[in-house]
């Protein structure tokens, strides 16, 4: 019999083997801890995260289809459209587009059907961001075939939205490419610069000419429509809407019907005609050749014939008449100033011309290698004579003529609204001859600035200023694009010139049309005008730049015109000469129906001069 030994009285036998110890402590911190850890993490998830994760959540539920603002219209003096907007149809896709499933399929379908790379199309949703909200242009104006395309595969394409939207357009074309310029689309770095102005992807930006001048004013607002959308994508309903603010108009000075006279009277040649109000600058017409259509950059994408056309090695998109070259003898302006109010010389002095002058050991030419006998200012200006005013510049002195320069507006810029665009030209001195050549100025360097030639630069602008201010009565404007009602003063300052010599400047170019290089513009079919021709040599082996600049009514001028041939051989009197007169033909006969006889074609007109 086995024996069981029973407990002892009064004890008792503990058979617990959890809990023993300090496991209920540890249990107790352990789930302590955790449940600490899970408040942390909602916590951060909801305050430190919560803005992120509500905007990613809102992004799939709610989303932002912008509407973009309406740019500025653009017109002419008179009221007549320059630059407009059309509404072609561009393809949208959603910042995420890429990240999805489907991206496999709806890539390469795209890339067929737009012929555009996946790889710019991923670069663009990538530049937007994943957490964007709003639409991603990848392609604009597309065609009513690719339209079709899309269409057809809809099925396939979960996401991609076509819309309409607002693209710049330009009426005339070619004819004023350079004073309007284009818009185009930010590249990226300039949207990184232009962020905190309020740009976006895709935004166009004025890339040139007014449409840059005057984006601000131009570019209006941007608005859009908050919306609902279901789970497949679907809109369910408008949440907000804020209206996009078009831009303002712009009212230019320009007069379209003289900016196409000027175009058509460039012709072949490649150069420039400026056309302004002498009595306060307003620029009326402003050519430039070779030039391109601004309408090619409203494209996604320019193709390989576009952009040849701006690309050229005849350099299309610069404005030649922002461009310097030497002046010629339509500087003789400046030097017939600088002799008559340094008082080196008098209104009624006369000076024997030469065939040729000769100044330490150079010989310097007559134009006519002969001479014209004994000359005074006005008819030395008729003339063009060479020896004339190299005589005055040797008396005058290099600082009296380099400063009379400045005073006329040459070797800086003249403030119209296209800085960027525009050369200063220049006008050379002592120190910029040491700094370059690292040799003193001369009296030769003085006899060639004299005729205008040299290292001298002047643009067609600066040109069409310094013939403005015999024309005015010797004051220097300010040319402007931006049509107002400020008084001319306003736009113009005095250079103080004795009555005395623009009496005389008045006289001799007057003289260049009557009887001297200019009689082609001796003609009843505009106004009694007074002009300067100019005649530039361009280097060794290449073709001479050629200049004329007029301003009529003579008596009471109305309108300046400068025109420049770049590398036109030739005279200025014979190449520059009918094409200021086209310009002003246009001119008169708009303004003045049936005072003047009509034009008549260029072989029946008065030859006159071929001189310079």
């Amino acid at each position: 019999m086995d024996f069981i030994p029973s407990a002892l009285p009064g004890s008792k036998k503990d058979t617990r083997t959890v809990g023993r110890g300090f496991q209920s402590v540890f249990l107790i911190i352990f789930t302590l801890i955790m449940t600490a850890v899970i408040d942390a993490r909602l916590a951060y998830l909801q305050i430190v995260e919560g803005p992120k994760l509500r905007q990613r959540a809102e992004s799939n539920r709610i989303r932002m289809i912008p509407k973009q603002p309406e740019r500025g219209n653009i017109f002419d003096r008179n009221g007549k459209l320059l630059a407009s907007t059309r509404y072609p149809h561009s393809v949208y896709l959603w910042p995420m587009a890429h990240t999805k499933p489907s991206w496999s399929i709806v890539a390469p379908r795209l890339e067929k059907i737009l012929n555009i790379s996946q790889d710019d199309m991923e670069k663009k949703l990538k530049l937007a961001g994943a957490n964007s909200s709003s639409l991603v242009r990848i392609a604009r104006d597309i065609s009513e075939a690719e339209i079709t395309a899309l269409k057809e595969y809809a099925n396939e394409l979960p996401g991609v939205e076509i819309n309409t939207e607002a693209v710049r357009y330009y009426p005339e074309g070619l004819a004023l490419a350079h004073v309007l310029g284009y818009t185009r689309e930010l590249t990226p770095e300039q949207l990184e610069k232009r962020k905190q102005e309020g740009y976006r992807l895709g935004d166009v930006i004025g890339q040139m000419g007014v449409e840059k001048a005057y984006e601000n004013i131009l570019r209006g607002e941007w608005g859009g429509q908050q919306v609902e959308v279901d789970g497949a994508g679907r809109p369910i309903r408008v949440l907000g809407e804020k209206q996009a603010k078009a831009g303002n108009d712009l009212h230019l000075t320009i007069d379209i019907n003289l900016q196409k006279a000027a175009d058509q009277a460039l012709g072949k040649y490649q150069g420039a005609v400026v056309a302004i109000d002498p009595n306060n600058g307003a620029v009326l017409a402003m050519a430039s050749h070779p030039t391109f259509d601004p309408n090619i950059f409203s494209k996604q994408k320019l193709s390989q014939k576009d952009w040849e056309s701006v690309q050229g090695k005849d350099h299309p998109l610069v404005n030649r008449a922002l461009s310097a070259f030497p002046p010629a003898s339509t500087f003789k302006i400046i030097t017939a100033s600088a002799g008559l109010e340094t008082g080196k010389f008098s209104p009624d002095t006369v000076l024997q011309t030469f065939g040729s002058l000769t100044v330490g050991g150079v010989t310097f030419g007559e134009w006519n290698h002969a001479g014209f006998g004994p000359l005074g200012f006005p008819r030395a200006l008729a003339m063009s004579s060479d020896t004339f005013f190299y005589q005055v510049g040797r008396r005058v002195g290099g600082p009296d003529l380099i400063a009379w320069s400045r005073k006329y507006g040459f070797g800086q810029k003249t403030g119209i609204e296209f800085p960027n665009e525009e050369s200063k030209g220049l006008v050379p001195d002592e120190t910029w001859k040491q700094k370059v050549f690292k040799m003193p100025w001369t009296v030769g360097d003085t006899i060639n600035m004299s005729i205008g030639q040299g290292a001298l630069q002047v643009t067609p602008l600066q040109s069409a200023i310094m013939f403005s201010v015999p024309a005015n009565g010797g004051y220097r404007v300010k040319p402007h694009l931006l049509k107002d009602h400020e008084e001319a003063k306003n736009w113009r300052v005095s250079l103080n010139m004795k009555p005395s010599t623009i009496k005389v400047l008045r006289d001799g170019l007057r003289k260049v049309v009557s009887e001297g290089t200019g009689k082609r513009l001796d003609v009843p079919t505009i106004a009694p005008a007074s002009g300067k021709s100019g005649t530039a040599e361009a280097g060794v082996g290449r073709p001479n730049h050629t200049w004329f600049g007029a301003y009529a009514p003579s008596d009471k001028p109305e309108i300046v015109v400068v025109a420049f041939g770049e590398n036109s051989g030739d005279h200025g009197g014979t190449v520059c000469g009918p094409m200021a007169l086209q310009v002003l033909e246009a001119y008169f006969q708009h303004k003045y129906p049936g005072k003047y006889q009509k034009p008549v074609s260029e072989g029946n007109q008065n030859s006159g001069s071929t001189g310079d």
